[in-house]
């Protein structure tokens, strides 16, 4: 009795282990990919060419431990599928854009894990040639053939041009020259033509006037506060059609209250001046004042984009483009100048004067 007893239970227990055996060797194992990364090249990018040279080609590479094939997706276009985990691209949208591209990780089990990454890329049907340029390498007055100037305040028609700005422009030699290469532009605190202050505000209307391109200006500038150095565009049809319907385009403006604070905005007619939307892009620069640096401007028929030191700060592109929104389809001129005081803001009863300075500035189309 006990005998059988002990045989039965040895079969039932072999059975057991045997049914368990077969469960474990034919259930599916579950293999997850890790240590996602991608790696996107730009073709062409350089210190000159941040955003790739023009041709808008990328080459993406992906590498996953576990993983057998991959997939790549441009925003929410169709998922290419790569074997090596290498994918290329080219992009046909001209101008600059941001895209995400997507990655997938796919192991011989079907499991997968995803990355994601944004890339800036920079597409031109042709090549940028240089159509204007000033490197300011004669010393003394600046060129008269590419500079104009605005005298005075703005009186009698827009004193204080508007902004309720306190200085008095001049083209003297202590308000602005040429110097070692560079261009020089200085606000001073003195009494001249009934104002407490005087500097220089340079202008290429009439001389120097373009649709579309790309905009650079090296410049340093100045500390202190109450200045108001910009670098700036406005509609060459401005005498006719009057500001904002003119358009204008700030590439660069800094105030001396605000010292780490570079702004770059757009004005028209649907938003100008103190509107609640109104469109500007905001960044911080430490060393504004002490080193030099690459304001720049790509302008297009759709779309305006500001740079700095060739890395894009700010886009303006209007969901719907008219005359309101949309100014930007006719020739603009450029202004180089160095306010003080304004509505807003008050001048240091201290200061003296300070100058932005100017290696060069360059019109690219």
């Amino acid at each position: 009795m006990s005998y059988m007893f002990y045989i039965s239970l040895a079969f039932l227990l072999s059975c057991s282990h045997g049914s368990d055996d077969s469960i474990i060797l034919n259930e599916p194992k579950e293999i997850i990919p890790v240590n996602l990364t991608l790696d996107i090249e730009v073709v062409g990018k350089n210190t000159n060419y941040p955003n790739g040279d023009g041709s808008g080609k990328i080459v993406c590479k992906a590498s996953a431990s576990h993983a057998v094939k991959y997939g790549f997706k441009i925003g929410s276009q169709t998922e290419a599928e790569s074997s090596n985990g290498v994918f290329q691209y080219t992009f046909t949208s001209e101008g600059i854009n941001e895209y995400q591209i997507a990655v997938f990780a796919y192991s011989s089990t079907g499991h997968s894990i995803s990355s994601f990454q944004n890339v800036t890329v920079f597409v031109s049907n042709g090549e940028l040639e240089l159509v204007w340029s000033d490197e300011f390498n004669t010393d003394g007055v600046p060129d008269t053939s590419k500079w104009g100037y605005d005298i005075g305040n703005g009186c009698p028609n827009l004193c204080g041009w508007g902004n309720g700005e306190k200085q008095y422009y001049t083209s003297r030699s202590d308000n602005v020259k040429v110097e070692n290469g560079l261009l020089k532009i200085t606000a001073k605190k003195e009494n001249y033509q009934g104002f407490s202050y005087t500097s220089a505000r340079l202008l290429t209307k009439d001389k120097f006037e373009f649709t579309y391109g790309k905009v650079e200006v090296k410049a340093k500038l100045p500390i202190g506060q109450g200045t108001w150095p910009a670098i700036w565009m406005l509609g060459a049809n401005i005498d006719e059609v009057g500001w904002p319907a003119c358009g204008e385009i700030d590439i660069m403006e800094h105030w001396g209250h605000n010292p780490t604070y570079i702004s770059s905005a757009t004005h028209t007619p649907a938003c100008s001046g103190g509107c609640e939307n109104t469109k500007v892009g905001e960044t911080t620069l430490s060393d504004y004042h002490s080193e030099f640096h690459v304001y720049g401007l790509e302008w297009t028929e759709d779309e305006l984009y500001f740079t700095i030191d060739g890395e894009i700060k700010y886009t303006y592109k209007p969901t719907t483009k008219n005359s309101s929104t949309w100014p930007y389809n006719a020739p603009q001129f450029i202004i180089l100048n160095v306010a003080m005081g304004g509505n807003w803001f008050t001048i240091d009863e201290n200061y003296i004067e300070s100058t932005m300075e100017i290696d060069y500035i360059k019109v690219y189309q």
